[in-house]
């Protein structure tokens, strides 16, 4: 498997699917969001796509969908070694019941399957919740499409997004 590293914004096509240019790249362009494109094919597991990411398993983000309420939705970019506190993230929020919809219900609320899903480029703008330990770090997050990741520095992609940030993980569960 081989990893490629393409740095933009630089001038060329963008990234495609469908022959369309892909929202979350555009996107990306839209904010003036300096990035690396990495095209690493398709991963069996989050410790796969950060080896062939060349990244720690922490740097690679999860973009969990979460929904509040009838067409209400979140975004909470999770560090790859945590999983969300639903505590926390109910206290944060202010709410007492939070859930994640299922594939269907995420590709209606994103766009994006399950896998690819990235705040950037989403059918809705929904708000973005980040995890405290995102900041200070490069990390890598899902590009729109499988196999594909951008890596980009976590302070200035959570100001991009406007995000909240706030303690709302734990440490993934030892199975």
């Amino acid at each position: 498997m081989s990893t490629v590293a393409i740095s933009r914004p630089v001038p060329g096509p963008a990234v495609t699917v469908a022959s369309m240019p892909s929202p979350a790249i555009t996107a990306l362009d839209a904010a003036g969001l300096p990035y690396r494109l990495i095209s690493h094919g398709a991963v069996g597991s989050l410790a796969e796509a950060a080896a062939v990411r060349g990244v720690a398993v922490p740097d690679v983000v999860k973009t969990i969908v979460v929904r509040r309420g009838a067409d209400d939705h979140l975004f909470v970019l999770t560090p790859g070694d945590r999983v969300i506190s639903w505590p926390k993230l109910r206290a944060l929020l202010g709410v007492h019941r939070l859930s994640m919809p299922d594939a269907a219900g995420a590709l209606a609320a994103t766009g994006y399957e399950r896998g690819t899903i990235t705040p950037f480029g989403a059918s809705t703008a929904w708000p973005v919740v980040a995890d405290e330990r995102l900041r200070g770090r490069e990390i890598t997050l899902g590009a729109g499409e499988r196999g594909l990741a951008v890596a980009v520095d976590a302070d200035a992609a959570i100001a991009a997004l406007d995000a909240t940030v706030a303690d709302v993980t734990d440490p993934q569960p030892t199975r």
